[in-house]
């Protein structure tokens, strides 16, 4: 032990495009305020660089699963989401991290929270932040998740074993309905202008709108459209606005406040060439949409995995702001290639309309991920009052 500090086991873990600090629920203290303060201790918040933490000193790296046994009869484990701000105290649970959802298997493998069986092991992780469940399925051998595969996925270096993650069971994960105004688009006004967006709930709630609304082509790296004021400010009006619409909250100006993680917001333009923002050519012909998206008032430099399965149904669906610029021969096919600024991501949807009613058969795609580190972090308790 050392003077001064509390030790805590954790693990560091890729989840996809993603990087996080897995911890057990019984390791930290009950009571949320409390949790809190370790958990941004842990991470180095609030501080840009997170330097006196493990956070990574971007969006895509400070975040946190937390894991506890099953809270519900058809789960293996729960799976507590939080994304860790940067510059501010803050922890927010309002929405899922699908990256990180896919290490979660492993995870639970790895420390014994769930049987094993071979070659392959699904983990029906219940999502604690909406409610839902998403059903993983890990490749195992000799009793642990195998790590290497044939699997490659833009945003991470080299190849891994595939992960499946099915997210059918997300619809409607934090509004109660997949289609939160009950329209496949809706109109959202906005500095004088009337823009067209699709809104949708699955496993994380997401506004569409067209690049060409915005005068832009969609293929602008994050640099780009962050570095354009006048746009970035518009879309998060839209955004506001989409939020009060669904009831996320009160008053759209103080959504970034009181709901600054969801709803995403997402630009959809037709396939096209272009370039990644790490400088890699990506062949119009190899996607079926190119799509961009904000969360936390950022550009994410790949494509959260909640946002590739909505993406992958709102395409499907006519009515919808994505329908017209999708590939027209994709809206037969089981798979959907989705260009965004790291370069392509996959995924499997089967929609189908019966009697006016939307049913999502399957809401599929792949990850990899790993095991980084296991060991214990250090928080002061000179920081934390009483724990």
């Amino acid at each position: 032990m050392y003077p001064g500090m509390n030790m805590i086991r954790c693990s560091i873990m890729r989840g996809g495009t993603s990087k996080g600090i897995f911890l057990m629920a019984h390791d930290l203290p009950s009571d949320r305020d409390q949790q809190d303060k370790v958990i941004l201790q842990i991470f180095g918040t609030p501080d840009i660089r997170q330097i006196d933490g493990l956070g990574g000193g971007d969006l895509l790296t400070s975040k946190c699963a937390i894991i506890g046994p099953p809270s519900r009869p058809d789960a293996d484990v729960d799976y507590t989401f939080a994304q860790v701000a940067l510059d501010e105290a803050s922890v927010n649970r309002k929405g899922n991290c699908g990256n990180i959802a896919a290490a979660v298997g492993p995870f639970a493998i790895h420390h014994g929270l769930v049987p094993v069986t071979e070659p392959v092991t699904t983990v029906r992780i219940h999502l604690t932040n909406s409610n839902n469940i998403v059903t993983a399925e890990i490749p195992v051998s000799e009793g642990e998740a195998v790590v290497d595969g044939e699997l490659h996925i833009d945003g991470v270096p080299g190849f891994g074993a595939r992960i499946t993650l099915d997210w059918k069971d997300g619809q409607g994960a934090f509004t109660g309905k997949m289609l939160p105004t009950g329209n496949l688009s809706d109109v959202i006004e906005a500095r004088g202008r009337n823009y067209r967006v699709s809104i949708f709930d699955v496993g994380n709630p997401l506004v569409f709108i067209q690049a060409a609304e915005l005068n832009l082509t969609g293929l602008e790296t994050p640099k780009m459209l962050e570095a354009n004021k006048e746009v970035m400010d518009l879309l998060e009006e839209i955004r506001g606005k989409a939020a009060e619409k669904i009831g996320m909250v009160k008053h759209w100006q103080s959504s970034v406040q009181e709901s600054g993680y969801v709803p995403f917001i997402a630009l959809v333009s037709p396939p096209a060439s272009y370039q990644t923002f790490d400088g890699k050519h990506v062949d119009g012909q190899d996607v079926d949409i190119v799509s961009r998206l904000l969360f936390m008032q950022q550009v994410h430099k790949s494509y959260p995995v909640t946002s590739t399965v909505t993406l992958a149904i709102a395409a499907k669906l006519p009515g919808t702001v994505v329908s017209p610029v999708v590939r027209p021969e994709t809206k037969q096919n089981l798979d959907i290639r989705i260009g965004h600024p790291a370069g392509i991501i996959p995924a499997e949807s089967i929609v189908d309309i019966e009697k006016d009613s939307i049913i999502v058969r399957k809401a599929a795609m792949y990850r990899t991920a790993r095991l980084i580190m296991d060991g214990y972090v250090y928080v002061r308790q000179s920081q934390l009052g009483r724990v």
